[in-house]
């Protein structure tokens, strides 16, 4: 069944999915390249005025919370809207959720068009399902993985979404299945803009695939696996951001394979 999930990647690589990323100024390079490496098509694109023509043509949309403002958040919404009446699949990612009011509101309006995925830390989904809005800071997570999961079956009851808690676990729920990974590396926490890139991915595999949460599971162990191969041949934070990206160009399936470690429930 895992093999499934190198399946996916290679998949993507064949393809080259298009993904309209209507993400934040902090991460725009590193999300693209990531994409770019691991064989999709990204499209950075927040004006208005080309905001449904972009999410047509795409396979598949990212809407990144990272870098608010009122003409990005109009622009998130139209996309958001435009996902959802065509059933085009979509990805939130609510970073800093909970952390202030305005966020809450966007996240809240966002959510009204029932992403596909929703990607957060456990501070985030947990925020996004008003269990505890104190438990934010900033966009890092004060909460493990695992303490977030009763606030994703909230927010899949509520909203028919899937979602991917990431941590030094992550945790993917649909709501009949729970799929625990636990690739990656603590460094990998030192690099900004990685969660953003590990949404951007989700994005490209579940708009390569009928298959959803295989694709995310998929996504989430590339970037995972990568880091850690990529960790090895690191000094330190910068030369690891390089060195994964190489990475998800370069890995193999024999990589992927053995390092793979996922628990299904």
């Amino acid at each position: 069944m895992e093999k499934n999930l190198w399946k996916q990647v290679q998949l993507v690589k064949q393809n080259a999915p298009l993904i309209h990323n209507i993400t934040n100024y902090v991460v725009m390079n590193t999300t693209a390249n990531a994409l770019l490496a691991a064989g999709a098509s990204p499209i950075m694109a927040h004006a208005k005025s080309e905001i449904q023509e972009m999410v047509n043509i795409a396979h598949s949309l990212v809407i990144n919370m990272g870098t608010l403002d009122e003409y990005w958040v109009e622009s998130m919404l139209m996309a958001a809207e435009t996902a959802h009446s065509t059933k085009k699949p979509w990805v939130l990612d609510p970073v800093g959720a909970g952390a202030t009011s305005f966020r809450d509101r966007v996240a809240s309006q966002l959510l009204s068009y029932q992403p596909t995925v929703i990607r957060g830390n456990a501070s985030e989904i947990i925020a996004l399902a008003k269990a505890n809005i104190t438990m934010t800071k900033g966009v890092d997570s004060t909460a493990q993985s695992t303490e977030a999961i009763e606030a994703a079956k909230t927010l899949i009851h509520q909203y028919h979404t899937i979602v991917c808690i990431s941590g030094e676990t992550d945790v993917i729920m649909d709501g009949s299945q729970t799929i625990f990974l636990k690739n990656g590396h603590p460094l990998m926490t030192k690099v900004t803009g990685l969660g953003c890139s590990a949404s951007a991915l989700v994005g490209a595999f579940i708009g390569n695939t009928d298959n959803i949460i295989e694709a995310i599971a998929a996504a989430m162990a590339l970037i995972g696996i990568a880091g850690e191969i990529a960790v090895q041949h690191s000094n330190g934070p910068g030369s690891l951001q390089v060195n994964l990206i190489d990475k998800l160009y370069t890995i193999s399936e024999e990589e992927f394979m053995s390092h793979l470690k996922i628990e299904r429930r």
